[in-house]
């Protein structure tokens, strides 16, 4: 039990887990506009994902802090140092205006991580912003990445799509903000510490009305792809019901990311 343990830890602290959530969102894309299945948008997503989280996890605790490298730390770098490889080589086979968005999304993710201006916080740390930051970046790269380099349209379908994932990050990072209630510093002004668990938790149930409506107006929505839709969103919902700020880190950084593996699955085998 020991080990599984550690080796959880290692799966989820790796970002590993996190980036195949990434990962099948960039599938979903795929399948839900009929958009042919290509490898370096899926793969670049992946190990990209896995370099930008954990340059944003740890680039101020081995930059500032310089914590000491235990096992699993120069593990962790390994990893990363892999997939930024790996993410080069597949963001090389990217045509250019997949280019420039994936450019996009790492200008993102070092403001966020890096100071914008000397003696200035970093945009994680402006009040309220998180959370909009990480719904565009994954929108951007689970969605307009697929979209541009398989040449399909921007059009109402897409618009659609992009607010939809929008709407899905978002509701799910509530569930995050919640959980983080009694660690998040109050200058974050996260929404559970401006509006209170109750009014957020009415606010998700709201959004995922709206997540729905998305697959409804859409014009080559499926049978199948409503059905998983509102699947996904009551498991969603069940997950914010319970969501406490009493619950361990395990509830969202493995259960509450599970879910569009989960939602992949379901459009895969349904």
């Amino acid at each position: 039990m020991k080990y599984l343990k550690s080796f959880l830890d290692f799966y989820i602290e790796s970002s590993l887990h996190v980036a195949l959530a990434v990962y099948a969102l960039i599938r979903i894309t795929f399948l839900k506009l009929n958009i042919p299945y290509e490898e370096p948008v899926a793969y670049f997503g992946f190990f990209g994902t896995i370099v930008g989280y954990n340059f944003i996890k740890y680039d101020e605790l081995a930059r500032v802090k310089k914590i000491k490298l235990n096992k699993m730390f120069k593990a962790i770098i390994g990893i990363s140092f892999i997939s930024f490889f790996a993410a080069l080589y597949c963001f090389l086979e990217l045509k250019t205006k997949t280019k420039l968005v994936g450019f996009i999304a790492l200008i993102i993710t070092i403001l966020y991580t890096l100071p914008f201006f000397p003696k200035k916080s970093n945009l994680r740390n402006w009040s309220g912003v998180k959370i909009y930051l990480v719904a565009i970046a994954w929108v951007a790269v689970t969605v307009f990445l697929p979209v541009l380099n398989g040449d399909y349209d921007f059009d109402t379908t897409v618009l659609l799509k992009s607010i939809q994932r929008f709407v899905f990050v978002f509701v799910l990072m509530l569930i995050f903000e919640i959980i983080d209630l009694q660690v998040d510093v109050k200058t974050l002004q996260t929404i559970p510490q401006r509006i209170g668990i109750k009014r957020t938790k009415w606010l998700t149930y709201g959004l995922l009305l709206l997540f729905i409506l998305m697959d409804f107006l859409k014009e080559n929505a499926t049978e199948k792809h409503i059905i998983t839709t509102i699947l996904v969103a009551f498991i969603i919902a069940g997950f914010t019901f319970f969501a406490n700020n009493k619950r361990n880190t395990y509830y969202t950084s493995f259960w509450v990311e599970s879910i569009p593996l989960f939602w992949l699955l379901l459009l895969l085998f349904l």
